[in-house]
């Protein structure tokens, strides 16, 4: 193909409506974790929209090189499409066409990526003589919502936006409602949202959703879960037991069942079907996380249990090595799984290998494209680690700092202020001149937007240094926003 008609070809392709065009950022994903996990999803889970889950698969061997599979991956979207039989124009095909465009444009096959650029051109010309009449597909939005929610976390807002925007088109899709009370359901998760049920979003977009799409066993899960959540947890046993008689076999299912039994503290009821779940799934990172999660929690009350009978260290170090065991067969298969870095860091402390738990500490640290509640997270108990495993307060103060001052509101950002007054206030008590610890207390209080107090706790770090540049700096920028 000439210069100006392969130019030609590339722009239409940057127009159509596709996982190429959705900004699927290879930097925010492991792409062979994706891979994996929706290898598991066609086997195991029970949709209509499989071809959904092919669509995206070609799209990471896009990403994995591997045009050959990706070709292959398509042509299965399309089978699954045709399996349903639906009447009239058939808008689904338009993500699968789009995907086959750019696999063959990347595979320099140019005639071909416009043949299938000229099969979206005819549908759309049908849907112009058609009651809908419009470029705004639902299914297309919808496709790009899921898509987003499988792709990676930093997404679920943007999944959010489109499975609103699917529901404005066509508000009766029971899947839809799906699909957008989940990407809720996540963001608030993830975000850490604690609200009453006046306030939360979540809770209202499940019920709903479990409603009109009553076959969901994993819908009615996240909503108990969420009522779990807001105390209300016999009415979330109800939904997990309806949702268990539905789908006993489902390892998505089984994942949910027993996350809410170890938050109910029924560990070994929760072990149990984590047991079942992962003989179904052995790489799957979720459920190796879940098993640690228990085997950290069975840990917890041992320890607990040590003031009321003889201890038993043996039985504590065999929870501590089965919990290290999980995490780290977790990041094995989610090599980039922050949480279950630091869940793993904290547990060799428990195990006293320091040094695995500082590197640990440090390999996460470096990791590109971080979240706020991420480095929140790791600086937190990496200060916590620093403070009372290695007794280096200022190292602890120095990751306790970097976690305040991310504005980020959650419990990492209010257990580092805690901390960091708490250090203050024994350095003014135990170490005069007192200058390092009222300077501490400035810090706090300038970020939590005190300037006054701020302005006070720095006027007394002067007083004890008067030489020092940081406590003079600071203040002559406080008095500036007066």
């Amino acid at each position: 193909m000439s210069g100006p008609s392969k130019a030609a070809l590339k722009s239409r392709l940057l127009q159509l409506k596709c996982h190429f065009t959705w900004q699927l950022l290879e930097k925010d994903a492991d792409a062979d974790e994706i891979k994996e996990r929706l290898d598991y999803q066609l086997k195991y889970l029970d949709t209509k929209n499989k071809y959904m889950v092919y669509n995206l698969r070609a799209y990471i061997m896009h990403l994995k090189g591997d045009y050959t599979e990706a070709i292959h991956n398509l042509k299965s979207a399309e089978e699954k499409i045709q399996e349903s039989n639906s009447d009239g124009i058939d808008k689904r095909y338009l993500v699968t066409f789009g995907n086959y465009a750019w696999v063959y444009y990347h595979m320099k096959q140019y005639e071909d990526a416009q043949k299938y650029i000229d099969k979206i051109d005819h549908i759309y010309e049908e849907l112009k003589c058609s009651p809908c009449r419009t470029e705004n597909i639902a299914e297309i939005y919808a496709e790009q919502g899921w898509s987003l929610m499988k792709f990676c976390s930093k997404y679920y807002e943007k999944a959010r936006e489109c499975f609103a925007k699917a529901l404005e088109l066509d508000p009766e899709e029971p899947e839809w409602h799906s699909g957008h009370a989940t990407a809720v359901y996540r963001i608030e998760g993830w975000n850490n949202v604690k609200c009453p049920a006046s306030e939360c979003k979540s809770l209202e977009l499940l019920q709903h959703a479990v409603e009109v799409n009553s076959k969901d066993a994993v819908l009615k899960a996240l909503l108990a879960l969420k009522l779990q959540d807001l105390q209300r947890v016999e009415e979330g046993r109800q939904y997990i037991e309806k949702a268990l008689q539905q789908a006993p076999d489902s390892p998505y299912l089984l994942r949910y069942v027993a996350k809410f039994y170890r938050r109910a503290g029924m560990v070994d009821e929760a072990l149990s079907v984590l047991q079942d779940a992962v003989a179904l799934m052995p790489t799957s990172g979720f459920l190796h996380h879940q098993i640690g999660l228990c085997y950290r929690q069975k840990m917890i009350d041992a320890k607990k249990n040590l003031r009321s009978r003889d201890p038993n260290t043996e039985e504590i170090d065999e929870f501590i090595n089965k919990a290290i065991f999980h995490f780290e067969k977790v990041l094995e298969h989610k090599k980039t799984f922050v949480f279950a870095h630091t869940d793993l860091a904290n547990m060799y402390c428990e195990a006293k290998e320091y040094q695995k738990a500082d590197d640990t500490f440090k390999k996460v640290l470096k990791f590109p494209n971080l979240t706020n509640e991420e480095k929140q997270q790791v600086h937190q108990n990496y200060g916590r680690f620093q403070e009372y495993y290695m007794k280096s307060q200022a190292k602890a103060i120095e990751h306790y700092k970097e976690c305040f001052q991310i504005p980020d509101s959650n419990k990492h950002r209010d257990f580092s202020e805690k901390a960091l007054k708490r250090l203050a206030e024994r350095k003014i008590k135990d170490y005069p001149p007192h200058a390092s610890g009222f300077g501490l207390l400035g810090f706090v209080y300038k970020n939590n937007g005190k300037i006054a107090l701020a302005i006070e706790c720095y006027e007394q770090a002067l007083k004890y240094d008067p030489d020092s540049e940081e406590y003079l700096s600071e203040l002559c920028d406080l008095k500036l926003k007066i």
